[in-house]
């Protein structure tokens, strides 16, 4: 196993970080590896917002679900699907673009999101840790002011890096399902009862797969964040879903 599959197996999400700095010369080259990432056309469908601001930083932590350790984290990089600078360019050149639409969100976030792993795998390699914050997509308003957001600008992946405790680095890394349940070959297939039961069989533990299941429902799916989070995506999906987009 060569050094860059080995710690993609190794990778783990980071909680809890070292009071040390990463250094400026790291900090460059993980931006710069992002930015090597594929992209639609090399459109870059992205804008990367790097929050130094202390005090933004904890409003952050705050409106992502309450969560400290964004605030300690050392580096903090907030992915945004950009629909707006390529738009804006089109019509600094005279041109006469469609207003952007659900497809070109889409495109951006794909963008996105690559150049976002892309800096996680750098971060990695230098041995330091990462995690992904899904809760920047909740709370559109506050977050849209708090990050001066325009319209056709979506902030799509939220990251925080730092060195990692040792007690992190020894944390146990979360089950992941097998290959025969994530692959399927040419086309889409559902999977019957007994098949999703067999999939968590590794992750039920000493629960039944009803008790587990109704529990992460609980928790996770159903939960107030994930209703709001679905919430804002809707309100941010409004402006790429106007009647005038064809215009």
């Amino acid at each position: 196993m060569n050094e860059i599959i080995e710690s993609l197996y190794k990778r783990k999400s980071m909680r809890v970080y070292e009071e040390r700095t990463i250094p400026e010369a790291m900090k460059r080259i993980i931006l710069e590896a992002a930015a090597q990432a594929p992209s639609a056309g090399c459109q870059q469908l992205y804008t990367i917002l790097d929050i130094t601001d202390k005090e933004l930083k904890v409003a952050l932590s705050e409106t992502c679900d309450n969560q400290p350790f964004i605030a300690k984290a050392p580096m903090v990089l907030v992915f945004c699907a950009d629909c707006k600078k390529w738009y804006d360019t089109y019509l600094e050149a005279g041109c006469t673009p469609r207003k952007p639409g659900a497809g070109d969100l889409m495109l951006a976030v794909t963008d996105a999101a690559i150049a976002a792993q892309n800096a996680v795998v750098a971060a990695e390699s230098f041995g330091i840790g990462s995690c992904y914050i899904g809760d920047i997509m909740e709370n559109c308003e506050e977050q849209r002011r708090l990050l001066k957001l325009p319209e056709y600008v979506f902030p799509a992946v939220m990251l925080v890096f730092g060195w990692p405790t040792e007690q992190q680095k020894h944390r146990p890394k979360p089950v992941r399902f097998e290959q025969k349940h994530i692959v399927h070959e040419n086309t889409y297939r559902s999977m019957d009862g007994e098949e999703l039961r067999n999939m968590f069989e590794g992750r039920c533990g000493q629960k039944s797969f009803e008790d587990w299941t109704a529990a992460f429902c609980g928790r996770k799916y159903n939960s107030d964040f994930s209703k709001e989070m679905t919430r804002s995506v809707e309100e941010y999906l409004k402006q790429f879903l106007r009647k005038d987009c064809d215009v």
